[in-house]
This record gives C-alpha cells, structure tokens and sequence, in this order.
C-alpha cells in the first residue's frame, strides 16, 4: 500500500523534474525572466495535487548572445513546490547546490482534516 506521504513525496519530486525538463532552454533575458517565472508557476501549478509553487530565476547568469538573449539553464532554478495528498503536505526544492541543479524534499507535515459538519 502506497502512503499519502509516499505520494505526496513523488508528486513534488514528479513536477520539478517536468519543470526542469521542460523549460531548460527557454529563450530568456533579464527584461523577461518576471514573465518567466509566472508562466513556470501558472503552468506547474494547474498539475493535481500542488498547493503552492515559487519560482526564481538567477539574473546574474543570464548572458545575452549577440541576439540579446541567453537561454535558461537548470543551474539557474530556485524554485519549491509544495503538494497535498490526503492529510500529507510535501515540500521539495529545486536549488543550485555545490554548482549543481539539486531537487529534495525539504520537509513533510501533516494536515488534520476539518471533521466539523
């Protein structure tokens, strides 16, 4: 049998393994990187199960070719997700760690459901 907890974990880690996956490459720019975030935000967050998301995109590395734009690249990420699943809040990250784009589970809590009726 599979636990909220254990569910809750694989939604989080699913999503921003998409997330990472599908906009690593995105034509992007300093003047950009606002509109950015939110489509990333507004996209993961219509996905089952995610209560909350938070994106940040590193400006400093963002070096314009001689077209004016760079590309986003995973070192770039900050972001955290938070899934529900049942009582079970999962809270996972996407972070740049010793120069590498890091996913992990921050913390675990758990929700009592309201039984007032």
């Amino acid at each position: 049998m599979i636990t909220d907890r254990e569910k809750a974990a694989f939604e989080a880690g699913i999503k921003l393994g998409a997330l990472y996956h599908q906009f690593v490459g995105t034509p992007i720019a300093r003047e950009t990187a606002a509109a950015i975030e939110a489509a990333i935000e507004q996209a993961v967050g219509l996905q089952p199960y995610v209560t909350g998301i938070r994106v940040r995109l590193n400006r400093d590395m963002m070096v314009s070719n001689r077209f004016g734009y760079s590309e986003l690249a995973g070192k770039m990420f900050d972001a955290e997700i938070t899934t529900g699943v049942g009582e079970t809040v999962c809270r996972a990250r996407l972070h740049l760690e010793d120069d590498y784009p890091m996913m992990e589970i921050v913390e675990f809590h758990e929700t009592p459901r309201n039984t007032d009726h």
